[in-house]
């Protein structure tokens, strides 16, 4: 088969496997997120083996149930900072009221609209959303149901992989050739290690994230600033997109409760600091080159997973991708993607035995011109660069 041919049919397979994802999403998310706790698990319930002697089965309910308390933990914590916010509901209501009377006041004076005239537009927009609340509450209430399902399915399916997980290894072997298992152990060995590697490196940097926005917005005297700290660390679980949401988030809590605007300026450069930091010095550091995929295989893949299935979606993208370019690179015909995947720069490119020029020499911000020699009968080509 031709290589151009052997690149398509990857394209289709690929194509394929989105397509799968978005349609079987209610099924296939709440497995691939178990799939990645699973992984991330595994060397509890080895330790639990083999130094306390634990049996399988009840290190594998042990390695869960804890898992579970401390995300139940955080939830707990989580809400019970946001139900603080309730005894400051009529401070809230009169900061929002002073914000929404500077803007309806902005837009008389630069835009010479009329009080009248926004009001109309807002009994507009008030009219549209209350004719569509039924509809909007049934939706809420049917996407409230799936995700409560699928979030007590997780440690089930986390349960049940890592008890099976053997059983899951020997049916891989049975499905591949002889000759090529030495490539399926090799697979699933770089496979755990990527994962686990990411999935730790990612939490020690949540929780250094979270740390630093609390601390910083805690010396600018912002309200909520632990519950707005844990937020921003959360949502840095979201490769790119989350620290950005988090800003937003952290800029509007801090607008209904304070109307000083030095405050949010101080918000802004905090958000900026600490996402410097992460991007310079956390994710080299902590993360380092335990997923080698460029930015933007990383970034189409988060946009691609968060149209497929949200929040769960971008924060699989990553995970998935690094699993994707280990298995292309141990196959030959897939080989070329999981290069195409990796983060390897170079400034030039050899083509065959011909050495292209490098084009920022020249003269005036103008390439330089190049003459290709035909070479002798023992010879390698030449390139000549003329001035």
């Amino acid at each position: 088969m031709p290589p151009y041919a052997k690149f398509a049919v990857i394209l289709l397979s690929i194509a394929l496997l989105v397509v799968i994802l978005y349609f079987a999403q209610h099924i296939l998310i709440p497995v691939l997120l178990s799939l990645i706790f699973a992984i991330l698990l595994r060397p509890v319930v080895s330790f639990l083996n083999r130094k306390l002697r634990f049996p399988n089965v009840i290190a594998v309910l042990v390695a869960v149930t804890v898992s579970v308390l401390i995300i139940l933990a955080l939830v707990f914590f989580i809400s019970w900072q946001i139900s603080g916010i309730a005894n400051d509901w009529v401070k809230i209501q009169h900061n929002l009221a002073l914000h929404f009377g500077k803007i309806q006041m902005w837009l008389q004076q630069k835009l010479h609209m009329s009080y009248g005239t926004q009001q109309q537009y807002i009994d507009k927009v008030t009219g549209e959303n209350i004719a569509g609340n039924s509809e909007l509450m049934g939706n809420t209430l049917n996407s409230f149901t799936d995700t409560m399902v699928n979030v007590m399915l997780i440690p089930i399916y986390t349960f049940l992989m890592l008890l099976y997980r053997n059983l899951f290894v020997r049916f891989l072997t049975k499905i591949v050739s002889a000759d090529n298992e030495y490539i399926l152990a090799d697979v699933l060995g770089e496979v755990k290690v990527v994962i686990q590697s990411y999935v730790v490196g990612i939490l020690i940097e949540t929780g250094i994230v979270a740390v630093l926005t609390t601390g910083g917005l805690m010396l600018l005297g912002v309200q909520y600033a632990v519950l707005l700290g844990v937020i921003t660390g959360i949502l840095n679980l979201i490769p790119y997109i989350g620290i950005l949401i988090a800003a937003v988030i952290t800029v509007l809590a801090t607008l209904i409760n304070t109307t000083d605007f030095s405050i949010i300026l101080g918000v802004l450069g905090l958000s900026i600091l600490v996402q410097f930091i992460d991007n310079n010095l956390l994710v080299p550091r902590i993360i380092g080159n335990k997923v080698r995929i460029n930015a933007l295989v990383s970034m189409l893949g988060v946009v691609i997973g968060g149209s497929i299935a949200g929040v769960a979606g971008m924060f699989l993208a990553i995970p998935l991708i690094a699993i994707l370019k280990v298995v292309c690179d141990r196959i030959e015909s897939l080989a070329p993607l999981g290069y195409l995947m990796g983060d390897d720069i170079s400034k030039i490119y050899t083509w065959g035995k011909i050495n292209l020029p490098d084009f920022s020499q020249g003269s005036n911000n103008e390439p330089w011109p190049v003459q290709v020699r035909k070479p002798a009968s023992d010879k390698s080509p030449e390139v000549d660069k003329k001035a």
